[in-house]
């Protein structure tokens, strides 16, 4: 016989009750727990709030920290370079071998030396290439490029070649700080564009960075260069350790003068007793196995002082198959 509604709901009252009681003390301590209650686990993992500095500048002018919504924004990307340890320890790693190249370009042609951190925060330091087609270390636009005079072409591609692409990118910034006497304001340009910048700061009647409403990427993007900044020039108070050794040097090489069309880099290379893969690595410009040249351009190629990865002579491997053998790769419809 089916027990009534009434004796079901007299019967579930004690229970439901007992789970209240439950729920709440769990909830409680959920929300306010208890410090005497917790052991701290034998080896554990501290997270810390970073210090604000007191004075911030980019480019010798003064960041507003005083002002809430500029110390919050720089705080958060502080926070993420900080304690995204794998990527800012890549960072201390690359630079050292590539910012002796970067500064004393930027100092021949007049740029504020903070400007090596934007080349920091847009690549990483690696010939990365954007969804939108930008590339190298500077992270130029192929039409850029060549407005900036780099070569961009089939066969050569200056926007990876780290010293020309380093003075293009200095010849864009000296001329939007001269347009708006502002090196953060050039900063802003060089995410956005100085069309872009032109068109908020006129909407915006604003005068300065700090005053304008961004879209997201560069509302963020001078704040980056500016905790990066500010980890590199601490970087035990951020919580990174480590010795010159840790570092990945500079490149030690020699400079070999082309300025004829080359029919085989490869052979090009063995002729040099390096591969054709330490070749590209230090002129990584070069696009293609050959090189054209019919205008007779100079091009100065690095040649490793010693081989990078141990320098063998080649192996010629013939690839005559036999009849009904498959020779290219079970993962690709055609080789790379």
């Amino acid at each position: 016989m089916a027990i009534s509604k009434r004796v079901l709901l007299i019967l579930s009252v004690p229970f439901i009750l007992v789970l209240m009681v439950k729920l709440v003390s769990f909830t409680n301590v959920l929300v306010v727990p208890s410090t005497s209650d917790l052991d701290a686990p034998e080896h554990s993992y501290s997270v810390y709030a970073l210090p604000i500095p007191e004075n911030l500048n980019f480019a010798g002018e003064p960041v507003p920290l005083h002002n809430f919504d500029i110390r919050e924004r720089f705080d958060r990307e502080l926070l993420v370079n900080s304690y995204w340890q794998s990527q800012t320890l890549l960072f201390f790693k690359r630079a050292y071998r590539w910012f002796p190249v970067i500064e004393p370009i930027l100092e021949e042609e007049g740029v504020p030396d903070d400007f090596k951190y934007l080349a920091l925060i847009e690549s990483g330091l690696m010939n990365v290439v954007s969804p939108a087609g930008a590339s190298g270390f500077w992270q130029i636009m192929q039409s850029t490029g060549r407005e900036l005079g780099l070569e961009v072409n089939r066969e050569i591609d200056e926007r990876y070649h780290v010293e020309k692409s380093t003075r293009a990118a200095a010849r864009f910034l000296r001329d939007a700080n001269t347009l708006y006497d502002s090196w953060t304001l050039a900063a802003a340009a060089y995410n956005m564009g100085r069309t872009g910048v032109n068109r908020q700061l006129t909407s915006q009647q604003a005068t300065n960075y700090y005053d304008l409403w961004l879209n997201e990427e560069t509302s963020r993007y001078v704040f980056r260069i500016l905790a990066i900044k500010t980890i590199f020039e601490n970087p035990r108070a951020h919580g990174f350790n480590f010795s010159e050794e840790d570092l990945y040097p500079p490149f030690e090489y020699y400079t070999v003068t082309v300025d004829a069309s080359v029919p085989d880099w490869v052979a090009f290379a063995h002729e040099h007793q390096i591969t054709y893969k330490e070749l590209r690595t230090l002129n990584p410009w070069i696009q293609q196995p050959e090189l054209n040249n019919p205008g007779r351009k100079v091009y100065e190629v690095q040649i490793a002082k010693e081989s990078l990865f141990g320098y063998v002579q080649p192996v010629i491997i013939d690839e005559t198959a036999e009849e009904g053998e498959e020779t290219g790769s079970p993962a690709r419809e055609t080789d790379l």
